[in-house]
């Protein structure tokens, strides 16, 4: 019902305290949907997006025969909670340099590293600074295959 309709409807009578019918208010979603998509437009245009670069690498593949040397091969394990242990042998990080200089008595030595899967950070890369202190390049590490 409109005002108009209101105003018709008590026309004839003469009273001072007419009581007219609420009107039911009433939203208008035009005017929200244009200051939506006005917003929308905004965050659109001064968003930034950022392009992750990428190297192109090819992976190499690898053939299932078995290596015809044996290198002399250092295990180097890094526990859960960060000890090292060489060989074995549990040893301090401050000491680990000065194992790995006594195990390297030739060039063709491979280090392992045998890293716990929670194993922090820091400990691994403090296993490569060892490695790396005690002249060793050829390094490896050990990884668990997933079972199917």
């Amino acid at each position: 019902m409109s005002w108009l309709d209101n105003k018709l409807q008590y026309r004839g009578q003469f009273s001072l305290g007419v009581r007219s019918i609420p009107v039911e208010p009433e939203i208008n979603l035009i005017p929200f949907i244009d200051v939506l998509l006005v917003v929308l437009i905004f965050l659109m245009i001064s968003t930034t997006f950022t392009r992750y670069q990428e190297l192109a690498i090819t992976l190499p593949t690898a053939n299932g025969a078995a290596s015809q040397s044996e290198l002399k091969q250092i295990h180097i394990a890094v526990s859960r909670d960060g000890r090292f242990a060489i060989n074995g042998k549990v040893t301090d990080r401050s000491q680990l340099s000065n194992s790995l200089n006594v195990l390297n008595k030739d060039n063709a030595i491979q280090v392992n590293i045998d890293a716990d899967a929670k194993a922090p950070h820091q400990a691994v890369m403090s296993a490569l600074e060892a490695a790396r202190d005690a002249n060793l390049s050829n390094i490896v590490f050990s990884s668990q295959t997933t079972k199917k």
